[in-house]
């Protein structure tokens, strides 16, 4: 069933920034990621997913991530996050003076040791003090479990491997919890499901959602998700991104066709579309090709 309540406002995190520009062939320079972050502002987003403290080794397109976040911190309209792929990432965290940090691991193994070298268990480990350190600096944790739906190694993953580790997550403290469609290969029953066991399972966290097109299910995973009672959402204006470490997978589900789903359901977004599209045509400038997203190709009726 549809919420009935539709002045109940649904939130959206912006991850272009990070997830987007990660996965391009090219650099983004340090002034075209502001000038992005700038243009997303001025839409009415209040989460924007920044960058992150990755080795600039693995993802050379974030090598700039301190340099970035001086840029940005004299702006106080959003909340920025910046994810963090261990310790070192946590120190540099601490270094820029952030308030959120966003960890990651993957529900597959074989996904997990592509991305950070590590099984989820070894990364749930050295999530614990990154938390416990993180909590007692008064931050807020934001814990991505990634292939949560399918694996491009394993296949499709089992509920309980997920459920174990969103339970575990929780008990060390996190304040919200993302399960990810990395692949895009979620469809709306499996996400059903999912959310709505893990809502039964953890009520008193945050749960979100993130999901990718590469199936062209992405918008009909985010009703089922609204249908099992999640109201925040990643998205990535123009549908950039995708996964360096996931062979296949496509972009992220569009801003702009996310916030005009929900914009003509009825559902309060607080965001202009009309500026997204704005900031989806910066964006076609400066990494030279066309948004992926439906709602750039379309006049706005």
């Amino acid at each position: 069933m549809f919420i009935n309540d539709i002045s109940e406002k649904i939130e959206i995190v912006e991850v272009g920034p990070r997830d987007g520009f990660q996965n391009e062939c090219d650099v983004i320079s340090l002034e075209n990621k502001v000038r992005t972050i700038e243009s997303l502002v001025e839409t009415g987003l209040k989460y924007i997913e920044a960058t992150s403290f990755v080795h600039p080794k693995w993802v050379p397109q974030l090598a700039d991530a301190d340099q970035l976040l001086q840029k940005i911190t004299s702006i106080d309209k959003v909340r920025f996050s910046v994810l963090v792929p261990n310790e070192k990432g946590f120190e540099r965290a601490l270094q820029a003076n952030v308030k959120e940090i966003c960890l990651f691991l993957s529900a597959s193994e074989s996904h997990n040791k592509k991305n950070v070298n590590m099984t989820p268990e070894e990364s749930m480990k050295n999530f614990s003090g990154i938390i416990k350190a993180a909590l007692s600096k008064s931050m807020i944790v934001r814990c991505i479990i990634a292939t949560s739906f399918a694996c491009p190694f394993e296949g499709t993953i089992k509920p309980e491997a997920v459920l174990k580790i969103a339970t575990d997550l929780v008990e060390y403290g996190v304040n919200e919890v993302v399960l990810a469609d990395t692949i895009g290969h979620a469809n709306p029953r499996q996400v059903y499901e999912l959310f709505s066991l893990l809502k039964s399972r953890v009520p008193e966290v945050i749960i979100s959602a993130h999901f990718h097109d590469t199936m062209g299910m992405g918008l009909s995973n985010v009703l089922a998700a609204l249908q099992a009672g999640i109201r925040k959402f990643d998205a990535s204006v123009g549908g950039l991104g995708g996964c360096p470490f996931a062979p296949g997978a496509s972009g992220n589900i569009a801003t702009e066709d996310i916030v005009n789903m929900l914009n003509r359901m009825g559902y309060k977004t607080g965001i202009s579309l009309e500026k997204l599209l704005e900031t989806s045509s910066l964006l076609e400038n400066i990494v030279g090709r066309p948004a992926s997203s439906h709602m750039s190709r379309l006049e706005l009726v």
